[in-house]
């Protein structure tokens, strides 16, 4: 259920009957504003939170911080939401520096993040990638599997190959886009612009997901999340809503099927970034909405 002047409102209904709920699950919530970092060393604070499908890393990094996969299994995501923060990113042979303020997808296989001067640097990963995924605090949640979520399966890979891919935030806006949107193999990451104020709570945005969680990361700002779970047969499994307030930075996961939306409420920057793995097709599907589409194909047998 979306305004008329939210761009998801054009979004296409989905096609056929939506998956029967197999039960329910709780959001999960890493509130890295108030918890103890899993890592404080020498490369700074790092914060792990989970879904099923992927990790977010949240790191407060030193100046000179690395970061180096050896065998990673799948693409990853590194997001400097700053500016003001270089990084050089070296993989397959090639390196590849930004000033910040950007999006970069890094190859599967051995690859290095260097910080110079540190800063914020926010790593999306699948939890393919066990040793990640074991420091999550959340990780004992996903002992098993939760309900009402496929297994991931990746999406085609792109036909110029693995590479480090830079991407710079600084996106003008589009009459009728929906934030910024890029995908990759594994995952989606969506970056609306900043809100500033609280939001219009005549013009909120209650709607539901049938499979598959939303990894809401609050960057800046105070944000409330509503989550209602619509009632199954089975009276037990019934939960009561929920209206949590948290700050940033922190992560929320929220569940298929519960109707969820965000408010927020502080007078100045309001900033929140969400995560999906695997990508999300109606975003895909939606003409001009995904900045990197030529680069990354729909699946097979999916049309625009």
């Amino acid at each position: 259920m979306y305004d008329t002047s939210d761009p998801r409102s054009k979004l296409a209904a989905p096609q056929g009957a939506a998956p029967v709920a197999r039960g329910m699950a709780d959001a999960e919530y890493g509130l890295f504003y108030k918890e103890t970092p899993v890592e404080d060393d020498a490369n700074g604070r790092t914060w792990f939170c989970r879904g099923q499908n992927f990790v977010v890393a949240y790191t407060e990094a030193k100046p000179g911080a690395v970061f180096a996969r050896d065998d990673q299994p799948d693409e990853y995501m590194v997001l400097l939401p700053n500016r003001a923060t270089p990084v050089r990113a070296e993989a397959g042979g090639a390196r590849v520096e930004s000033d910040g303020y950007a999006l970069l997808i890094m190859p599967p296989g051995g690859s290095r993040l260097v910080l110079p001067q540190g800063g914020v640097a926010i790593r999306l990963y699948t939890t393919r990638s066990l040793d990640l995924a074991a420091k999550c605090t959340n990780a004992a949640s996903y002992a098993q599997a939760h309900p009402n979520i496929p297994p991931l399966e990746n999406w085609p890979e792109p036909p110029a190959g693995f590479a480090i891919r830079l991407y710079s935030l600084d996106v003008p806006k589009a009459p009728g886009r929906f934030g910024r949107i890029w995908r990759c193999t594994t995952l989606m990451l969506n970056v609306p612009d900043v809100n500033m104020g609280p939001r219009d709570l005549t013009k909120v945005s209650p709607h539901h997901h049938d499979d598959f969680e939303q990894g809401s990361l609050v960057l800046s700002g105070d944000w409330q999340h509503h989550l209602r779970w619509p009632w199954g047969v089975n009276l037990h499994e019934w939960r009561d809503d929920v209206h949590v307030a948290v700050g940033a930075p922190s992560l929320t996961v929220i569940p298929p099927p519960a109707i969820h939306t965000s408010t927020w409420s502080a007078p100045g920057e309001n900033h929140l970034v969400d995560v999906f793995s695997p990508p999300r097709l109606d975003f895909s599907t939606h003409a001009g909405w995904v900045l990197n589409e030529a680069e990354y194909p729909l699946p097979p047998g999916v049309v625009k």
